[in-house]
């Protein structure tokens, strides 16, 4: 439990900046939220970046111990979709959505605070398996756990903000607001301790890397449904390249150099 202990902690890192966003949201009026632009492209090019440049090849060596250089391909290929379609799935039953509609308070109040409850109620779910994928990689390689933890904290920032702003201003409680950010935000370790109940019980030992291969199907399909798009409505589409850009080559020469 000793070489979980790190593991968990981003994985509480990771699930906590909601609570960062739920604050920000007393602070910033919807009009700055532009700057937040780069900083989700950034955090899309780090996922984007990692899962197909590291996870892949890791999940790749991890199944050529049990299988033909084929098999592992295969295998490596199959959790990749395995990913995409768990993330298609979740978004499709339970959708994520943290648009304008949500971020605007011109609405009656008991819709406002309904459009925050559902969207807590949809981050919690989705912060699930994203404390699963964090715990995952950082138990594997500690070294790409902590910049996967960031990409995921960046992205849970906004998150945050759309549970806090419509309860804020539907109730005029600020505790109220926190209390909802905190509680979705709490579901990320949870995750990564039901990856700790697998990977100690049932899970076989081939199974981390076919995981390993799941997660970067979910970071990409992450990246491209939720980060971009968000990106896109905060900011111009220069904003959102220099952000991605970035986060490639800070991602690229940090694993280069550390």
């Amino acid at each position: 439990m000793n070489s979980y202990f790190f593991p968990i902690l981003l994985t509480l890192f990771a699930g906590m900046s909601t609570l960062v966003g739920g604050f920000v949201t007393f602070f910033i009026k919807r009009d700055n939220l532009k700057a937040l632009s780069v900083v989700l492209g950034f955090s899309a090019g780090v996922m984007i970046y990692i899962s197909l440049s590291e996870l892949m090849v890791e999940a790749n060596s991890m199944l050529s111990e049990f299988y033909s250089t084929i098999g592992a391909r295969s295998f490596a290929f199959g959790g990749f979709l395995l990913g995409m379609v768990i993330a298609i799935l979740i978004d499709y039953f339970i959708p994520d959505h943290i648009e304008s509609d949500f971020l605007n308070t011109q609405n009656k109040h008991h819709k406002v605070k309904r459009a925050g409850l559902i969207t807590a109620i949809a981050v919690t779910m989705h912060n699930l398996p994203e404390g699963m994928a964090t715990f995952l990689v950082a138990s594997q390689d500690l070294r790409l756990g902590i910049p996967v933890a960031i990409a995921i904290a960046i992205h849970n920032i906004p998150e945050g903000i759309a549970i806090a702003l419509p309860i804020f201003h539907a109730t005029g409680k600020k505790r109220l607001a926190i209390l909802y950010s905190f509680l979705s935000g709490i579901s990320e370790p949870v995750g990564g301790l039901l990856g700790v109940l697998l990977l100690k019980t049932i899970l076989p030992e081939q199974s981390i890397g076919i995981m390993t291969a799941a997660v970067a199907g979910i970071m990409v399909y992450l990246a491209f449904d939720t980060l971009l798009p968000l990106a896109r409505e905060y900011g111009e589409n220069h904003h959102v390249i220099i952000g991605i850009v970035s986060g490639m080559l800070i991602m690229g020469f940090g694993l280069i150099f550390f």
